[in-house]
């Protein structure tokens, strides 16, 4: 079960990663307006979703018995992960 608690951290970690670049993207958007910073960051969240979902799915696969913990631990490391940011950006602000 411990295995599959760090699998499901680093998983959740590797599934923030699509909307720290989103972000980044929209900052640099400068046509477009707002409408296409939206896009960018629900494609953003769309591929997080996307990761989050395919890493579950493959962990289901090869041991169902511990799927739970690792859903768990996909889902508080990437709430975690983006509450850590986010007070991370208004600190250095």
């Amino acid at each position: 079960m411990v295995l599959a608690i760090l699998l499901g951290i680093l998983a959740g970690l590797v599934g923030f990663v699509p909307l720290v670049l989103a972000l980044r993207l929209t900052k640099r958007t400068v046509h477009g307006g707002t409408a296409a910073s939206m896009i960018v960051l629900l494609l953003g969240l769309a591929v997080s979703f996307a990761a989050l979902f395919a890493f579950a799915a493959l962990f289901f696969g090869f041991d169902h018995d511990n799927g739970i913990a690792f859903l768990l631990a996909e889902v508080v490391a990437l709430s975690a992960a983006a509450v850590g940011f986010a007070l991370w950006q208004m600190l250095r602000r």
